[in-house]
């Protein structure tokens, strides 16, 4: 099975994306598609024995667009421009930009026209003084002459919605194009055949009747005035879109576009960072980006992490640590060797990831696709009707080509398909800002529904590696009593050639503190109890309370039964026979862990902790972190965990599940929704459907909170579009007009259609200024 991802050409509005999503549907082998409007983009999952990419491009041009692959990032032959593994990634920010300056050009030409067009179409009607050229009974078709002219460069600039909407009727699947070039056109031909009228009046020498002709059929400023308002609307609106890639195009300018490779001979040279390859030595120099991903060679600094991870303090880096792409390097200077370049590098995973998300097509969006899919022919099916009841009823084809072409322009289906392809762009764009990385649509839209969520212990309440709580030395029968520095000289003594863990948290004490491990005589490891040694003649030995209790040496069972309620381990500490201290061991807990929990219920989502300790240990934990007993899950095997999730779900829960993502895959895959946390620039993570960078479990909450303001955000716009056009099309159609005798101008009409696309794209723009309220900053 294939996924392949491809430019789409010539889609303006909701319908032209659910033309192509049919077309491509329709050939035998695709499985999935996922047309996105915004970015003007596909991606099909298709069995490659019965397909072929050219095989989906035909596809689409018969449907009367233009498709082409997009190149795999990394591919041979493919070239960059902008940066490891970002060159690929085409910034939708500059691609909007360079449309949005084109549809500048057209706008400012039809605005300069259509000012005098509008002003000797409608001077005479409003009052405002004009050449008698322009008011004599006698010049009626200089008037028409003169606004024809006017006309044309406006129908010229904006010739495009003719072409792409005369297309898409040729290949019966109109468009919004469609509605803007019938509605133009109609005003245009019946200006035209009016034109023709008056020109056999004046030949016949019937001045008036040519005047009257002229003031009551002439509909060109009609027809100038629709095309450039709706050039307005999609000028706007562009530039809007434009602001909804600002995340992708942030990610994509953080690295650099050169890199200093150090070569064999020691020779330094500039190269572009798409030159760099896998094995090659590179420097950095003070103030500089890291270019790729590597391993420190030589030298140390200071690295700024925070476009990775979040983190403002920088992280020291010496020879064997791994830095990555995109962070800055703020003091020494070193060199690393590049472990990962291009498209595998952790940025290009990243950018990567939003736009795989945005790629995607949310739950909620499919009402709006098949509402765009049979929205144009109603429409047109309504003008067509409403023309036809006006010349029934009124016998004026003025009348009734006013009432059929306002209903035409005033419908907008490019509401319907804006509103959750920007606020998903936006609320991922949003989301990478905060460390939030959601990998699909779907995932973002569930999240919001979801009411428990699963934690696992290890690594996502608590650090996920043991550390020193307690350092107690304990006193001798004599009186005497060791300094802590001398018991973790002992400790570490001790610990030094073992490989379990609590040694490790002790050994990592005792660097901390200065601390030098001394050497010792005949080391033996006592199997699931500690071990002992010689330091000079003294037996020395460090282990649990069963170790104490066979070198006969008595511990403190209540303090012991103190260690184990807290969710301690306790190291007992011996020589010569005497018990001379205690370090108790945990795996202590994140400091926002309970600040997290808290703010999951203030949003009515519950916490279970899931973890394979017994149940002592994680009732101890739960505590410290504000869960009850019954929150928690105790004694579980990896394997397990995914049976807990679905029994919750069986339940009728909507659960997520937060874990490391690798021995927690599982049960990451069967919830609703899984999360990864501790993440760091491993962004990758199996079986997770958002990773969360900054490694902290208040982004549970954020994400959760961020979720909701994203679907809030759709179904306001989607109300909005559907209320607009279930009140505006009646409306256009003259249902007022015998009450009001009011009947709506196409040139209002247009310019409401206009207004509604802009109107969501703005609401959706309102997601870039989210703030966590539950959460806070």
């Amino acid at each position: 099975m294939a996924h392949e991802k491809f430019d789409v050409g010539g889609m303006t509005c909701a319908a032209c994306q659910a033309h192509v999503d049919k077309a491509v549907c329709s050939l035998t082998g695709v499985t999935d598609v996922s047309v996105n409007l915004l970015s003007g983009s596909m991606t099909v999952d298709y069995d490659e024995s019965q397909l072929t990419p050219d095989d989906i491009c035909a596809a689409v041009d018969r449907a009367g667009y233009s498709a082409s692959p997009v190149a795999a990032a990394g591919a041979p032959g493919t070239s960059a421009a902008a940066g490891p593994g970002a060159a690929h990634h085409e910034s939708p920010t500059k691609k909007l930009e360079a449309t949005a300056a084109a549809m500048k050009t057209r706008l400012t030409v039809s605005i300069i026209f259509l000012i005098p067009l509008f002003y000797i179409g409608m001077g005479h009607m409003l009052g405002w003084p004009l050449p008698a050229v322009f008011t004599d009974h006698v010049h009626s078709m200089t008037l028409a002459l003169t606004m024809f002219m006017l006309l044309l460069p406006i129908l010229y600039m904006n010739r495009a919605y003719f072409i792409n909407g005369f297309k898409s009727l040729a290949h019966r699947a109109p468009t919004m194009d469609a509605l803007i070039a019938i509605g133009a056109a109609a005003s245009v031909a019946w200006s035209v055949y009016a034109m023709f009228i008056m020109a056999d009046q004046l030949a016949y020498g019937d001045v008036h009747g040519a005047a009257a002709t002229a003031m009551d059929n002439l509909y060109l400023e009609s027809a100038g005035t629709i095309l450039t308002l709706v050039t307005v609307g999609k000028y706007l609106e562009t530039r809007s879109k434009s602001k909804t890639g600002s995340a992708i195009e942030a990610l994509i300018d953080l690295a650099p576009k050169t890199a200093c490779v150090v070569e064999a001979d020691g020779t330094e040279h500039t190269v572009d960072v798409d030159a760099i390859q896998v094995g090659q030595t590179v420097r950095v120099r003070p103030g500089e980006s890291v270019p790729v991903d590597g391993i420190v060679l030589e030298g140390a600094s200071a690295i700024d992490e925070a476009a990775l991870t979040g983190e403002s303090i920088p992280v020291e880096k010496n020879p064997g640590d791994t830095v990555h792409a995109a962070t800055i390097n703020r003091t020494g200077s070193f060199t690393f060797r590049a472990t990962r370049v291009g498209a595998d590098t952790s940025l290009a995973k990243i950018i990567q990831l939003v736009e795989d998300a945005n790629a995607t097509k949310a739950p909620i969006a499919r009402l709006a696709d098949k509402v765009a899919g049979v929205f144009v022919p109603a429409v047109l099916v309504i003008a067509l009707i409403t023309f036809i009841i006006w010349m029934a009823l009124t016998g004026d084809v003025n009348e009734a080509l006013t009432a059929g072409v306002a209903v035409v322009v005033i419908s907008c289906p490019c509401a319907l398909g804006l509103a959750t392809p920007v606020a998903i762009m936006v609320g991922t764009g949003k989301g990478a800002e905060m460390g939030v990385l959601f990998k699909s649509a779907e995932a973002l839209e569930t999240l919001h529904n979801v009411d428990t969520v699963v934690l696992d212990k290890t690594g996502t309440v608590t650090q996920g590696r043991p550390a020193v709580t307690d350092i107690l030395p304990a006193v001798r029968a004599d009186g005497s009593a060791m300094s802590e520095k001398q018991l973790l000289k002992l400790a570490c003594a001790l610990e030094k050639q073992s490989e379990h863990p609590l040694a490790e948290a002790i050994m990592a004490k005792a660097e901390e503190r200065g601390i030098v491990a001394r050497p010792v005589d005949d080391f033996a490891a006592v199997p699931g109890r500690g071990v002992t040694a010689h330091e000079g003649h003294n037996p020395v030995a460090a282990g649990n309370a069963q170790l104490m209790a066979e070198l006969g040496i008595e511990v403190d069972r209540t303090q012991l039964e103190s260690f184990a309620r807290a969710g301690k381990t306790p190291l007992f500490f011996a020589k010569n026979g005497e018990l001379v201290g205690t370090i108790a061991v945990a795996d202590e807990v994140k400091p926002t862990s309970r600040a997290a929990i808290e703010a999951l219920g203030r949003l009515g989502v519950h916490a279970v902790m899931l973890t394979g300790d017994n149940r002592l240990t994680a009732q101890a934990i739960a505590r410290t972190v504000g869960l009850a007993d019954d929150a928690v899950i105790a004694d579980v095997m990896p394997a397990d965990k995914e049976r807990h999730v679905r029994e919750l779900q069986e339940r009728g829960n909507v659960v997520a599940m937060v874990g490391d993502g690798i021995n927690d895959s599982p049960a990451l895959a069967r919830a609703d929704v899984g999360l990864a946390i501790g993440a760091g620039a491993d962004v990758a993570k199996e079986g997770a459907d958002v990773v969360l960078m900054h490694s902290d479990l208040l982004d549970v909450a954020r994400a959760i909170e961020l979720s909701r303001a994203v679907i809030r955000n759709i179904k306001q716009d989607l109300f909005w579009a559907l209320f607009y056009n279930s009140l505006g099309i009646p409306l256009a159609a003259g249902v007022l007009y015998p009450v009001l005798g009011w009947q709506l101008s196409p040139m209002f009409g247009a310019a409401a259609m206009s207004l509604s696309s802009v109107c969501v794209v703005t609401n959706a723009l309102r997601l870039r200024t989210f703030h966590p309220k539950i959460v806070g900053e």
